[in-house]
């Protein structure tokens, strides 16, 4: 989309927060990681956009450390458009999301805002302890040099900790 490669989901994805279902819409790449530990970023994060029934949004995000190559980003990369434009749909191409995600769900959470424009308020942001591999030559391919807002002000907002759970 000029800014990051997202990828958008069909229908049937859902993540439970206190019993309540939100859907999975899209998940795009940052480079690196908006988010910081230890006052440190990781070399990108996966953003799992999702949506509740009331419009409320969650952001689940998945910390990306440089390690071994991950084959699921690599079936991304190896389909990226050549060019900003509308959505592709590679044919033959199948991807499961779900499939990126670490065993471990402990996060740290915290309200926030959209990081591309318009910056929509009163997003529930949860980021897992437990990251995933990403090689450098994958980082490198990745076709942004750096997309990531700039950490914001804390302006108060508290960071918790606790558990989720996917289907």
């Amino acid at each position: 989309n000029g800014h990051t490669i997202q990828v958008n989901v069909a229908a049937g994805s859902k993540l439970r927060i206190d019993s309540m279902p939100y859907d999975l819409l899209q998940f795009h790449f940052h480079r690196p990681s908006e988010e910081k530990i230890d006052g440190k970023p990781m070399a990108m994060v996966i953003h799992f956009v999702h949506k509740n029934a009331a419009g409320k949004l969650a952001v689940l995000g998945i910390l990306l450390k440089e390690g071994n190559e991950n084959p699921l980003i690599k079936t991304l990369w190896d389909n990226l458009p050549q060019a900003e434009g509308p959505e592709i749909r590679p044919e033959g191409v199948n991807f499961n999301p779900g499939k990126l995600l670490p065993r471990e769900f402990d996060f740290y959470s915290y309200e926030g805002s959209l990081t591309t424009p318009p910056c929509t308020e009163g997003v529930t942001f949860y980021i897992l302890k437990t990251t995933i591999n990403v090689s450098n030559d994958q980082v490198n391919k990745f076709p942004f040099q750096r997309n990531a807002r700039p950490v914001q002000p804390r302006n108060g907002r508290e960071i918790v900790t606790n558990r989720l759970h996917s289907n």
